[in-house]
């Protein structure tokens, strides 16, 4: 009798976990998830010995031995070459696109540098938390055809195009041109775990999320908090 293949599975989310559960955890092989650093260790993998190692999201460095020693997948939101780097949506989106590409592609040193299994279209539109959670399920059924296939990853192609990651103070909303502009940049960091986009004005913080056009205007649900409580 053949061996029962093993797989990991990495993801920060609350979301990656519910398509972890509702999903991937259903195909053929002994599956295991981990939420955080302290789980993704060189002696744990080892006692699992998977065939590979899948990151949904992932805000951590993964530790070279893992990277070198396991073929680890991750998902990137951008047509590779093209947007390398960290923010892939929200440098996406401030850019004008409304549809990419997730890719997964091979780990190795240099982030987002390595070879391609396979690219899948994806829609941009609505919040950041929607277009997580589309593209976690997207990347269920990536994951199903690659241990189905076991596709060969192929070189990157093209000119890469970096993007950098951005800081939590650039989510001060700027000065923009239009309302879709600030819709943009509102939707664009509304998720779980992002600053979102904020003002600050008079001794308050205004944080904005929920946006949406309304008869012919943009609302949005406002947090308010003084200032002083924030120091």
């Amino acid at each position: 009798m053949t061996a029962e293949l093993c797989y990991v599975v990495a993801g920060a989310k609350s979301w990656n976990r519910r398509v972890f559960d509702q999903v991937i955890a259903k195909y053929p092989g002994e599956w295991h998830f981990l939420s955080c650093p302290d789980e993704l260790k060189y002696e744990v993998l080892s006692g699992i010995a998977p065939r590979y190692v899948f990151f949904l999201h992932w805000s951590w460095q993964v530790p070279s031995g893992v990277v070198q020693d396991y073929e680890c997948v991750c998902f990137h939101m951008t047509d590779v070459p093209y947007g390398r780097g960290g923010s892939p949506l929200q440098n996406l989106i401030l850019r004008g696109h409304t549809h990419t590409k997730l890719t997964a592609l091979r780990m190795v040193e240099d982030f987002d540098a390595g070879p391609v299994y396979l690219k899948e279209d994806l829609c941009l539109m609505g919040t950041a938390e929607e277009i997580y959670i589309r593209a976690s399920y997207l990347s269920a059924n990536m994951i199903k055809y690659i241990i189905e296939n076991e596709p060969v990853p192929q070189p990157q192609e093209g000119e890469p195009v970096i993007f950098k990651r951005r800081k939590p103070h650039q989510s001060e909303i700027p000065v923009l041109s239009s309302l879709q502009g600030l819709y943009d940049f509102i939707r664009m960091l509304d998720a779980e775990g992002y600053p979102k986009a904020f003002l600050e004005y008079k001794g308050f913080r205004y944080e904005f999320s929920r946006a949406a056009f309304y008869d012919g205007q943009l609302v949005a649900d406002v947090k308010v908090t003084p200032l002083e409580s924030r120091s």
